[in-house]
């Protein structure tokens, strides 16, 4: 029930309670379906390894910022409140993930319904893309186009279309990074020497996929693209072999138009980077707590595109730590699960602290090669999500807490049965959050000005 229930929740997200429960929408059924999926949570949470991960501390000090942003940045104690209810919908998606979506099977399954919710978007805005558009409602002043396409206005002029979702994948961006990040997780149905089956669940799938990418027409979402592939292709061929067949790809998506007329170059960028360097200075303004959680096109006209930016410049260096010390052990465990290295073949594992091996215990046989596959697939995934989330103001929507979900539910697989070491202690992650959130910081600051001193 619980696993039903968190998978009807992550849909109800991303497609919106609109569209999937049309006129009953209107007696919030998201809203009961927290409270369903909130009450059959609590008893497999005391039997649960969430717990005992950094990430569940990191979430409730992301909460904290989130409120303290609020009080403190935008000195409105009044909506506090509202400020922590938009947070936590969110946040609670690792929860869920961790707590029923913790077998192979389950997180297989959770992967399909993220596939289906894009394919569903594909299908509605190709559909609206196929009506078109009239051009007296081209002309018209504000026309943004319909629900599921964005109108828009490219380098030249043009008017052109672009693929978006609802509610919280309304953006092409955002729409776009969901898509990126779920291709590479679309290869967990990929079986070797099943050609024929392969097509079916995995090459028509991420064909439909990369289509709608293009629609998007997304420069972030083709930068986050291209670092998968990167990413993907030099444990096969190389660094630098991967870096030129990613700029032939560049290439050819540019010959294609998948931007839609728009360049990509540090001076169509300038824009962006001015954004960043102005929320670089409010976070000099406001070190501890921020601006305040969603104020700062108050105070800039627009938000920064930059997931890091927006994150210090809204909840300060308070809550950019919280964040980086989901990020830090999210990716650190994620690299563990991936390096054949440190998966073992099943021996026992000596924990920390002890003095002597554990006897040799009973479990299920595993599969090394499958663990390093599941864990490569995750790189390659939390990699898209990254690389479009520096061009996007996404530092705390659902899909980054889903993936880190999925990330620990195979490491915890891999754990309890013995073919990798613990996770790191809390104790060693606390520091290292803090050397991540300077870095990335520091980061942003000299790729300012390298861009100050070129132009």
């Amino acid at each position: 029930m619980g696993f039903v229930l968190s998978v009807l929740y992550f849909v109800t997200y991303y497609l919106t309670p609109a569209t999937l429960f049309g006129p009953f929408a209107a007696f919030h059924i998201e809203l009961i379906l927290a409270v369903l999926v909130t009450s059959v949570s609590l008893l497999p949470l005391t039997r649960s390894f969430v717990l005992k991960t950094p990430q569940s501390l990191a979430l409730i000090g992301m909460a904290i910022a989130v409120v303290m942003s609020v009080i403190i940045g935008k000195q409105w104690p009044g909506g506090a409140l509202q400020a922590f209810l938009g947070f936590i919908p969110n946040a609670f998606g690792y929860f869920l993930v961790c707590l029923h979506c913790n077998s192979t099977k389950k997180l297989k399954i959770l992967v399909l319904v993220l596939v289906l919710v894009c394919l569903f978007v594909i299908a509605r805005g190709s559909i609206e893309e196929i009506h078109g558009f009239s051009e007296s409602a081209l002309l018209q002043p504000g026309f943004a186009g319909n629900p599921y396409v964005l109108v828009m206005r490219n380098d030249a002029g043009e008017s052109f279309y672009r693929l978006r979702g609802l509610g919280e994948i309304n953006d092409p961006n955002d729409f776009g990074q969901l898509i990126v990040c779920v291709i590479p997780l679309l290869f967990m149905f990929w079986r070797v020497k099943n050609a024929s089956l392969n097509v079916v669940r995995v090459i028509l799938p991420v064909s439909a996929l990369l289509v709608g990418v293009y629609l998007t027409h997304s420069r972030g979402a083709l930068v986050a693209l291209l670092a998968v592939v990167v990413v993907a292709a030099r444990r096969r061929i190389g660094t630098l072999p991967s870096l030129v067949v990613a700029g032939g790809l560049l290439l050819g998506a540019m010959a294609l138009n998948f931007t839609g007329g728009r360049e990509i170059s540090a001076e169509a960028g300038s824009d962006r980077t001015a954004l960043w360097g102005e929320s670089l200075q409010l976070l000099k303004s406001h070190p501890l707590f921020g601006v305040g959680l969603g104020s700062l096109p108050d105070y800039l006209g627009h938000t920064a595109h930059n997931s890091v930016a927006v994150c210090a410049a809204e909840l300060g260096l308070f809550g950019l730590y919280f964040w980086c010390m989901f990020l830090f052990p999210t990716a650190r465990d994620v690299l563990a699960i991936a390096s054949p290295a440190r998966v073992s073949e099943g021996q026992p594992i000596v924990l920390e602290g002890e003095r002597y091996p554990q006897e040799a215990r009973t479990v299920e046989e595993v599969d090394k090669a499958e663990v390093n596959r599941l864990g490569r697939l995750m790189v390659l995934s939390l990699t898209g999500f990254l690389a479009a989330g520096w061009f996007l103001s996404r530092a705390f929507v659902m899909t980054f807490f889903l993936l880190g979900g999925m990330a620990e539910v195979v490491f915890e697989m891999a754990f309890r049965r013995e073919v990798i070491a613990p996770r790191m202690g809390l104790l060693r992650v606390l520091p290292r959050a803090g050397v991540l959130a300077v870095s990335l910081i520091f980061l942003l600051y000299i790729l300012l000005r390298t861009v100050h001193l070129t132009s």
